[in-house]
Formats: C-alpha cells, structure tokens, sequence
C-alpha cells in the first residue's frame, strides 16, 4: 500500500440564504486556499472528485458546472459520487493505490436552501414501501431518539449534554452556522421540535463546499512537515429498510472501523452526527473512550452543508494532526437514513 496523507484542506458554510453563490462560485475561493495551502497550481493534481447531488439541485448532471471551477485547460482526469465528498475522497485514495497519479484534489458542494432539505432526503428511501409515506429526516431520527430512550440507552439529558459541548466548541470555530453553549437544564427547557428532538438536537441547514488535498509518499512531506498519513479508511453500508436494522446500534459504523484498524489510541474524533443522539451511537460503535476528544470543531451540530459535512470532519480531523493537537485522529462521515452509511478515516501524525 502506497503511503497517502491529506495536506490540504479548505471550507466554506454559508450563514444565511441571501442568494448564496452557485456551486462554481463557493469552489473557486478552495481551490485557491488548497493551491495557497500546497505550493501547487492545477497542473499539479493529478485527479479530482467530487461528491454533490442531482436531487438536491434539482437538475441532470449538475455536477458538470461544478467543473467550471476547476478551468478548461490542460484537461483534468475527473470523478464524480452521488454522495458527501468522503466517498470521493476513498476513490481518490484508491485513485493513488493505482499508482497511477501521485495527487488529487477531492470536492463536495450542496446548497440545501433550494428546497426543502427534510423532505427532499425522503427520495433516498426506497421507492416503492418507503418514499411514497414521504417519511422525512428529522422525524426518522426522532424514531430513532425515541427507540433508544425507551429502551434505557441515552436520555434527553444525555442529548443536551452532547448539544452543549459541541456548541461551546464551536465559538472557537470560525466556520460554525451555530454556536454558543448554553445549559443542559436551559436546552431541556426549549419546546419539542420532533419529541424527542428539539431543534438545537438537529444540525442546521446549510449551504456549502469544502476541498481536500491528498497526496503520496514525497509529495506529502514536501507539502508539510507534518502531513496527516492514512493508517486505515473503509465504508460500509447497513440495509436501507428501517425495519430490518436496529436503529439504536450502527453496524456499519463498528464494521467500518474495525476495517479502518479501529479506534485504539485516537486523541480526536471528528463525528458526523447530525442529530445529538446519533454522536452517542457512533461513540458506542466506534469503540470511542473517555480519553478521545469529540468534535472540538463543534461537529454536524454547528454546520453540516449536505454532500459536504463528512468530508468536513476529516479535514477537521487532519487539522488535528497538523498542528500536532493529536498524533492519531478519525474522521467519520455518514450517509443515508438514521446512519445507514458510515465511512472511517485514521489519520496519524509520524515523526
């Protein structure tokens, strides 16, 4: 296996919707910051990815003007996943196994305010028993809450707790949508959105993009002293149907990380948990102890731009090792209803 580390990194999360920028228009600012961040021009990549969503732009292929970002000359070698810019970063990794280029560029981009973002996720159920109830996100996940407090797992209490940590991280995020802590006795005092979630238990709608560079062996270290090297990245997938899963466990999650070389040692995990309850299922899954610091960024909670917020936490993740916070980190992202989707990525710091 060819050494692989993540050198660069640059998002964007807009704070309101006043006529946000298309997708070219949040992209080209991250690849000037990821050009800024390596040395490189676009001559030096040798594959770019995307992850975006027909469904959530409402259009064929509208990946394709994502591309306008990238420029028309010399011709790029180009990818593309319906999913959160994660997965293309593991077909980028793969991209670089081949030996066949030494660098990439990996990009997710997702503007949610163009429709109803809890409604339009209802189109990745299946088609036929499932999306025609129109069951949409926040409600699943209520399910979801309520399955695991009825059966003695978590707590409302527990919830708020996760809310107010990842809030009070987040004022030192200059990312974050949303941020400010505030109380686990003032957050259970705030009315019911979707009993049992109130609605600082569900990440906030967001617009935005995010780049992420990798690079193999030499490239890397001529990037950065300290570049944060792959040690283990894997996916895995649960059964789409509610019903035929428990949803108070993610079985994915525990296989993807035990694939990824578990989590044994990680100083900082960046969770994508969009909703509170979920972090305290992915903790239980991935194995997470006291001793493993949790979404110092704020996490899903404080900003989760769709096709996006996976890809976000393993920049966040690689940061960690950078600025030598930690010597072994793990992003994680999710896709899919109530975590049906779960990706794993150990980075390391090495001397």
């Amino acid at each position: 296996m060819r050494d692989v580390a993540v050198v660069g990194f640059a998002q964007r999360q807009m704070q309101d919707y006043d006529g946000s920028p298309q997708c070219a228009e949040l992209l080209v600012p991250l690849f000037a910051e990821c050009y800024e961040q390596t040395g490189w021009s676009r001559k030096d990549i040798g594959f770019w990815c995307s992850g975006s969503s027909d469904y959530l732009a409402g259009r064929s292929f509208s990946f394709v003007s994502a591309i306008d970002a990238i420029g028309v000359l010399p011709p790029v070698n180009e990818s593309h996943v319906e999913m959160d810019a994660a997965w293309a970063l593991y077909e980028a990794w793969l991209k670089i196994q081949t030996g066949e280029v030494d660098t990439a560029l990996v990009f997710g981009f997702g503007k949610s305010s163009a429709g109803v973002l809890r409604r339009t996720l209802a189109l990745q159920l299946d088609p036929y028993t499932m999306t025609p109830l129109w069951p949409d996100t926040v409600s699943i996940a209520a399910l979801q809450a309520r399955l695991g407090i009825d059966a003695g797992l978590w707590d409302e209490a527990a919830m708020a707790e996760v809310v107010d940590r990842s809030l009070t991280d987040a004022e030192k995020n200059e990312y974050a949508v949303r941020s400010g802590g505030s109380s686990v006795e003032d957050l259970l005092a705030r009315p019911m959105y979707a009993d049992p979630l109130r609605k600082h238990d569900a990440a906030p709608v967001t617009d935005g993009a995010a780049a992420i560079v990798l690079a193999a062996g030499d490239r890397a270290r001529d990037v950065r002293d300290r570049p944060a090297w792959i040690a283990g990245l894997a996916h895995n997938a649960d059964g789409l149907h509610l019903g035929t899963r428990d949803l108070t466990r993610s079985g994915s999650a525990e296989r993807a990380a035990a694939a990824a070389g578990g989590a044994a040692g990680v100083d900082v995990a960046e969770l994508h948990a969009p909703f509170s309850h979920q972090e305290l299922i992915l903790r239980t899954a991935l194995g997470l102890g006291d001793e493993t610091r949790v979404n110092p960024s704020g996490g899903a909670l404080a900003g989760n731009p769709m096709f996006t917020g996976g890809a976000i936490r393993i920049g966040e993740a690689a940061r960690r090792i950078w600025d030598g916070t930690a010597d072994r980190a793990l992003g994680h992202a999710t896709s899919g209803p109530a975590l049906q989707q779960n990706l794993v990525c150990v980075m390391e710091g090495r001397n």
